[in-house]
Parts: C-alpha cells; sequence; structure tokens
C-alpha cells in the first residue's frame, strides 16, 4: 500500500499568492480571519474597507494586513480596488475571502491546491459540498445558489454548486477577465467568464460557519432582493448574448477535486 500524500507546508518556491478581503464594519471578525491564514501560504493580505464607520480598518491594518480604503460602497467596487493594489505586487495567484470569519481561512492550501498542482486556472470554494455549521447558510442563501448554479449549467453546460466568495484565480487570468461588476453580480460574473474564456475550471468543497455580524446580503431582506436580482441579471444577460448568433465561447466541462 502506498503512503499518503502529505501535504506540504508552503506553495512552491517563487509562487506569489496574495489574499484580498474585501470588508465593511467587521471590526469583531477581520482581526480573526487574518489571524487564521495559514503561514507561508501567502505573501500579502490585501483588506479594502468599504466605507466602515466603526475600527475595521485599524483592526485589520493591526493584524498585519495591507489596508487601503474603497468609500463607494459595492463588493465589486471593493475587489477591484484590491485588484488594482495587487497588481503592484506582481501576484501569481489572487485568493478572494470574506471578513466576516464565516469561512475557514486556513483552508487556503486545499483551495489553491488545484492549482498548483492540478493545472487549474480558477478554483471555488464549495461551502454546499463542504461542512457547514448549524444555520450557516440562510435558506436565501441556499436557494439563491440552487438558482444560479443551475441558471449556468443551463447557459453554459458546467456544474457548479455554489457561488461562495472563497476563491482563488491565477493572477493572469483574473486580468484577462475584465471584471466589470460594482456590486452583487462579482462573483457571479467571474465564474461565468471563467466558462466563455474556457478556463481550466475546479470547485473543492470548504468549511463554513455562521458568521460574526449580520450579513450585508442575505441578513435583510431588502438586502435578499437586490443581490437576487443582480445576480440573475448578470448570467440573463451574459447568457443570451451567447446564445445569439454567432460563435459559441469555448466551454470546458471538466471538475478537478481536491
Amino acid at each position: 500500500m502506498s503512503a499518503e500524500k502529505t501535504k506540504p507546508d508552503s506553495p512552491p518556491s517563487g509562487c506569489k499568492i496574495v489574499v484580498i478581503i474585501p470588508v465593511l464594519n467587521e471590526e469583531q471578525s477581520i482581526g480573526k480571519v487574518i489571524e487564521a491564514l495559514p503561514p507561508g501560504w501567502y505573501h500579502s493580505v490585501i483588506a479594502v474597507d468599504n466605507g466602515s464607520s466603526d475600527a475595521t480598518a485599524h483592526v485589520a491594518s493591526r493584524a498585519g494586513a495591507d489596508v487601503i480604503s474603497e468609500p463607494r460602497r459595492g463588493y465589486g467596487w471593493a475587489c477591484l480596488a484590491g485588484m488594482a493594489r495587487a497588481a503592484e505586487l506582481d501576484p501569481d495567484i489572487i485568493v478572494f475571502l470574506d471578513g466576516d470569519y464565516s469561512d475557514y481561512p486556513d483552508d487556503l492550501p486545499d483551495l489553491v491546491q488545484p492549482i498548483l498542482e492540478q493545472g487549474a486556472e480558477f478554483v471555488v470554494g464549495s461551502r454546499v459540498r463542504g461542512e457547514r455549521g448549524k444555520g450557516a447558510l440562510l435558506p436565501q442563501a441556499r436557494f439563491g445558489n440552487w438558482l444560479a448554479t443551475r441558471l449556468i449549467r443551463l447557459f453554459w453546460g458546467y456544474r457548479f454548486t455554489d457561488l461562495g466568495p472563497f476563491r482563488a484565480i491565477r493572477w493572469q487570468a483574473l486580468q484577462q477577465m475584465r471584471m466589470q461588476d460594482k456590486t452583487y453580480g462579482w462573483t457571479v460574473e467571474m465564474q461565468i467568464k471563467a466558462l466563455r474564456m474556457g478556463l481550466r475550471v475546479a470547485e473543492v468543497p470548504v468549511r463554513y460557519r455562521k458568521r460574526i455580524g449580520t450579513s450585508k446580503v442575505t441578513g435583510t431582506f431588502s438586502g435578499t432582493i437586490k443581490a437576487g436580482y443582480k445576480i440573475l441579471w448578470t448570467i440573463f444577460r451574459y447568457g443570451l448574448a451567447d446564445r445569439a448568433p454567432g460563435p459559441a465561447p469555448l466551454v470546458r466541462d471538466e471538475v478537478l477535486t481536491r
């Protein structure tokens, strides 16, 4: 019987991983998130303060993050600002992670392994396939994921299970995506564009727990409605465009798992 393969303690020498964390009024959680990131697995952490009215920026800075400000409210705005700062570091891989401590930052090695070892270019951490704490993924979030991922499969033939925010992507591929959404459609836009570009896509299970504080999206009725509308609008916008006459985009229906 062959010995079980030992996981490395760090990425290959010279592989620069940069973590981008959009934050908004998360002073109670952001320090925990940064401190839980596995040592040796990242080059730097960029925390993007999206207009916090509390001490989020101070706590993030004290925990070791490079804190920048993006006062224009919106998840996409924050991610784009993080990308602009990351460009100064010449990274190889970008990891996106929420600042509410709902994800397990120490799952980062599992998230990037398909890129490092299997040739993937884009990896989504699936909360649906992973272990979830009781009440961690609210019913409206579960339904939204179910509907969105099935529409993606309908239009592009790929079976995602989640639109999870914990994700990793090669920097060159992220730049080529020319991301545009400034608010709730950011994650689904990235997944759609990965398929339209023919990237090698992977999905791995990640753990998920109840966040610290109230969600700005599924924690409110208005946030749920706005996010749902924007996600569906984004899917149909690209989906109907790809159904129009003309050459079809390359799509690889390939799932890599850890």
